[in-house]
């Protein structure tokens, strides 16, 4: 029987869980030997194989199971392309300067901490808080006067600063720029002064060629690789919609201060989807499959009212109620809330919170953020926006190619309309380079205006005014306007899109986060719970003896494992099989084998569960195809208990 574990006997410590990924490498600061590059990270070989293996798992749940098409678009990006997106102009943050230092700070994230920190201390002076440990003054190279003080606030302020951090999102420039003054907010290091707010665009830009005449970006998302292949992609899919694309790739953002480790860097590697939809039938074919799962909703009515209250709600209310705007967003949503409880974040952190009007993206009509609960607040993980036909339309606006779905009609649509045709050859001897204005004046008119138009040349001559105020008298020999019948048998429209856009290293850090624990009987050993879904090593082979005999069946063991495609690795140091175990428990290994002498003879081995640290024993047979259903997610470890005897410590020899 599986026993239970407690898991929060001890507070979680980022200071050990950063210490731990130090040591075992998960990632490490790029470029260290040199002083290193804030926002720049490397991984090393856990955190390598963790990041691919939420990237396998990623591929399986939306690319295989939704049928996507992948696609693997270049990062270097000519200017002209973001110049017609619109992120030249837009993709900025605001950033504020020390206006003594010259530091370089991100406005709102300021004024976040800054009041955040004012809080803390507010519920330390009433008794809300326990104490906060004392730094050891050999690491705490600088007092980060952004920590809390014991102070004790108004009421009537401590409500002002929840309502400003409850829609912090929302204000602009200028307003964070009152705030700071309003509120008194310093640069935390030094207590001085910070500027305006002023705006900075995040990409990187760069030129293509060796003359430097063609200018480019590093892109900042993958996206428009996705929009500029649309109609290849629309062909592919033999012209049909609904269909979408997909791409993991790296992108660049030239982000202001860096600070969060993997939560705000300058490189990363992103997943995106973007999902093209009929705007008049945002329906989801498979929206009942979705339906009744419940999602943590923080909608932007209740930001507004300075409220971070979140409402649990199931996906088909929400769009029922109109909170989520139509089917194919809200499908989405509760596709993104399976993948990460999936992988192993705790659903009781993680919340879905609507961006509010200032915030909003320039291209998006309706965005909803995946935010997971760490050490350092809520942080965005997921955007999920609807895109609208921005994109599509404004790239086929600029380059004149259409990206457009022609679709056949079931039934022909026939309609009646007056038209207006023109002589041209009179027309053009009468008005000469004049006669494209009046051809444009007139058929820019709608019904009602052609109908006046023909009553007017029935009577005589009929006079017509230009944007310019230039007026044109037409006689009737120029155009004859007739009701005629149309039957339109193809339908065109640009389509909408609904996008998933997925920052996969915040993703992999909160999953850390959240899996992080220490041993009740001894907080110095660390273990991360990692589901064995995504765990960088699913097995541990551990030989008791380094023994030449015990050879031929560790090859048997690790042959095994690999045909069944389980991931294993042996652990032959000379250390303890306790510090063993210890050892891999940080890197989240989630089963041992144990080879002893006893196997050599009996042909059987013992099976460890990393959490409860509890061993079953069976043949080489039953042990192996038990811990390949335990991997695949076939069985839990209450099944496996059920299957094998519990071990109690010693094989007969």
């Amino acid at each position: 029987m599986a026993t239970p574990v407690n898991k929060t006997a001890h507070s979680f410590d980022k200071t050990r869980l950063e210490t731990l990924l130090n040591r075992r490498f998960f990632y490490a600061p790029a470029f260290e030997i040199y002083g290193g590059v804030a926002g720049l990270y490397d991984y090393g070989p856990p955190g390598s194989s963790l990041q691919s293996n939420i990237i396998a798992e990623w591929r399986k749940h939306f690319i295989v199971e939704e049928g996507m098409l992948e696609l693997d678009t270049t990062v270097m990006t000519p200017a002209p392309v973001f110049e017609t997106s619109g992120h030249v102009a837009r993709f900025a943050d605001w950033m504020v300067k020390d206006l003594k230092t010259g530091e370089v700070l991100r406005a709102d994230h300021l004024v976040k901490n800054v009041l955040e920190a004012r809080l803390a201390g507010d519920k330390e002076a009433r008794g809300l808080a326990a104490q906060p440990q004392k730094e050891d003054d050999k690491k705490k190279k600088r007092k980060d006067k952004s920590k809390p003080t014991a102070v004790q606030l108004p009421d009537e302020v401590v409500a002002e600063y929840e309502n400003i951090l409850a829609q912090l999102d929302n204000f602009s420039g200028p307003e964070l720029g009152e705030l700071c003054t309003k509120h008194k907010i310093t640069n935390p290091d030094t207590d001085n002064e910070v500027s305006e707010p002023q705006q900075f665009n995040l990409m990187f830009a760069s030129s293509i060629g060796p003359t430097g005449q063609h200018p480019g970006f590093l892109r900042p998302e993958t996206a428009q690789g996705h929009f500029l292949n649309f109609s290849r992609l629309l062909d592919f899919n033999n012209g049909r919609v609904p269909f979408a694309s997909a791409q993991i790739g790296r992108s660049f953002r030239n982000e202001i201060s860096p600070r969060a480790g993997l939560l705000r860097v300058r490189e990363f590697t992103m997943a995106e989807i973007e999902h093209y939809v009929d705007p008049a039938d945002k329906n989801h074919e498979r929206f009942a499959e979705v339906r009744n799962v419940v999602l943590d909703l923080l909608d932007r009515h209740t930001q507004a009212a300075g409220s971070t209250r979140v409402r649990p709600l199931s996906v088909g209310e929400a769009v029922d109620q109109g909170i989520i705007a139509n089917e194919t967003l809200g499908y989405f949503l509760a596709r993104i809330y399976l993948f990460l409880v999936k992988i192993g974040i705790n659903p009781r952190r993680l919340r879905f919170r609507q961006h509010m009007g200032n915030e909003m993206a320039h291209y998006a009509t309706d965005c909803w953020d995946a935010e997971i609960e760490n050490s350092t607040g809520w942080t965005e993980c997921v955007g999920c926006a609807d895109r609208a036909a921005y994109d599509l339309t404004v790239h086929s606006n600029k380059t004149g190619h259409p990206l457009v779905v022609r679709q056949a009609l079931k039934e022909p649509v026939v309609t009646e309309k007056e038209t207006a045709e023109f002589n041209k050859k009179v027309l053009g001897r009468t008005f000469g380079k004049d006669a494209g204005t009046i051809q444009t004046i007139v058929n820019d008119m709608d019904e009602a205006a052609l109908l006046r138009l023909k009553g007017e040349l029935a009577q005589g001559t009929a006079t017509i005014t230009s944007s310019d105020g230039r007026e044109f008298t037409l006689a009737p020999d120029l155009l004859t306007i007739e009701r005629k019948t149309f039957k339109q048998s193809i339908r065109e429209f640009t389509p909408n899109v609904i996008e998933p856009s997925f920052g996969l290293g915040r993703i992999l850090y909160t999953l850390l986060e959240h899996s992080f624990w220490s041993r009740e009987e001894d907080v110095e050993r660390g273990v991360l719970s990692l589901p064995a879904v995504v765990a960088p090593t699913k097995v541990l082979i551990v030989p008791l003896s380094a023994k030449e005999e015990f050879n031929p069946l560790i090859r048997e063991v690790s042959s095994k494992l690999r045909q069944a495609g389980v991931f294993s690795r042996v652990d032959d140091s000379n250390t303890s099989i306790g510090r063993r175990y210890a050892r891999n428990d940080e890197l989240g290994t989630p089963y041992g084998l144990t080879i002893d002498f006893a196997s050599i003879q009996n042909r059987t081995v013992t099976l460890r569960e990393r959490d409860t640290t509890g061993q079953l024993i069976g043949s080489i047979e039953e042990v192996i195809a038990t811990v390949t259903e335990l991997v695949d997610g076939s069985i839990d470890w209450a099944e496996a208990c059920r299957r094998l005897p519990a071990y109690d410590g010693t094989q007969a020899v």
